[in-house]
């Protein structure tokens, strides 16, 4: 169990701008990794081995992309008992994101929205902090998500998803691209059927020099948004299986705001993520398992804020869970409930 419950600093967080804590706390653990006061919020990892992707997760509950988009708290973040994190997404030039304020609480329901928009400091300093880390050495799997500068035109979007991938793939367990977020414009229009047919074909054929180049063949990831139908769906679930992607993750924040109508901040543009999300991101799940059968690695992410909520993930079929907006509300304690919950 972490030295310093979250319990008492989280209201001195939540006192702060929303971005401003977060800045503070990515800080604070960038400083004490590694440390003997990263005690502060350390906790044991929950043992619980599974194979998916080919790849071996030391438990199921993992961090989703966003919380460190510059990966410069891995081994901070890894101390806090997670099998896996994902950092990013990266993009191939710094760039400032959109302007702020740009992240705003809800705490009667649990949720923020975010229009930060990928801010990150670029691919060199983001393989810097990669190459630093030492979560992987200690049998932690790392996720390196990756997406287009906003200053790309959509239509050499490839462009810059193929720049970062030759940039992260030596570093990478798996590389999960990132098409779903609404907040760089025209992002989603590459979920299109035929936009993500050429995008991932592009991806494959460059992979496959990678894995000569590099003798290894890291799994691809697609994250997908929650703001699609059924039919949508099996589209998407077609085109993963027809290019031989390696899974999916399910899903990223939602642009619905009927969950919370009314609340302050409701009407703010971005992404909504925390518990409003979870029937979305569970309805997803259940649909892409049934489009893609048992066998295909499926990552649940969206209002995970207990365990129980992971243990829905899991029993929608994903195959390990995410975590992000249940971290700032609940705190580290969160991962290792979790993780029991899906041992048991």
């Amino acid at each position: 169990m972490a030295l310093v419950p979250y319990a008492l600093t989280r209201p001195f967080l939540f006192g702060l701008d929303a971005e401003h804590a977060h800045e503070l706390t990515l800080g604070s653990i960038a400083k004490l990794q590694n440390t003997p006061l990263q005690c502060l919020w350390q906790q044991p990892r929950v043992a619980d081995p599974v194979m998916v992707a080919g790849l071996h997760f030391p438990n199921r509950i993992g961090l989703a992309a966003g919380l460190d988009k510059n990966g410069r708290c891995i081994d901070g973040l890894g101390a806090m008992g997670f099998g896996f994190i994902e950092v990013g997404t990266v993009t191939p030039l710094p760039q400032p994101g959109n302007p702020k304020p740009r992240v705003f609480r809800l705490p009667e329901a649990g949720a923020l929205i975010n229009r930060l928009g990928f801010n990150n400091d670029g691919l060199d300093a983001f393989l810097a902090n990669v190459r630093r880390a030492r979560f992987r050495s200690g049998g932690g799997i790392l996720g390196l998500n990756i997406g287009k500068n906003a200053a790309t035109p959509i239509e050499r979007a490839a462009d810059d998803y193929l720049l970062c991938l030759e940039g992260v793939y030596e570093h990478a367990d798996y590389v999960t691209v990132n098409i779903s977020s609404p907040n760089t414009q025209n992002l989603r229009s590459l979920q299109s059927d035929a936009a993500l047919d050429a995008l991932l074909g592009k991806l494959q054929e460059r992979r496959e020099r990678l894995s000569a180049r590099h003798r290894r063949a890291v799994p691809l990831f697609v994250k997908i948004a929650p703001d699609l139908d059924e039919a949508q769906v099996g589209l998407i679930a077609a085109t993963l299986a027809r290019n031989a992607i390696d899974g999916v993750i399910a899903t990223n924040t939602t642009l619905a705001r009927e969950a919370v109508a009314g609340l302050a901040h409701a009407r703010e543009k971005g992404g909504l993520s925390g518990r409003p999300l979870a029937a979305a991101s569970n309805r997803v799940v259940r649909q892409l398992r049934s489009a893609l059968g048992e066998a295909y690695p499926i990552i649940g992410v969206g209002g995970v804020m207990s365990a129980a909520d992971a243990r829905a993930k899991r029993e929608a079929g994903a195959d390990l869970v995410q975590i992000y907006t249940g971290l700032i509300f609940e705190g580290p304690e969160l991962v290792a409930r979790a993780a029991a919950a899906l041992r048991a």
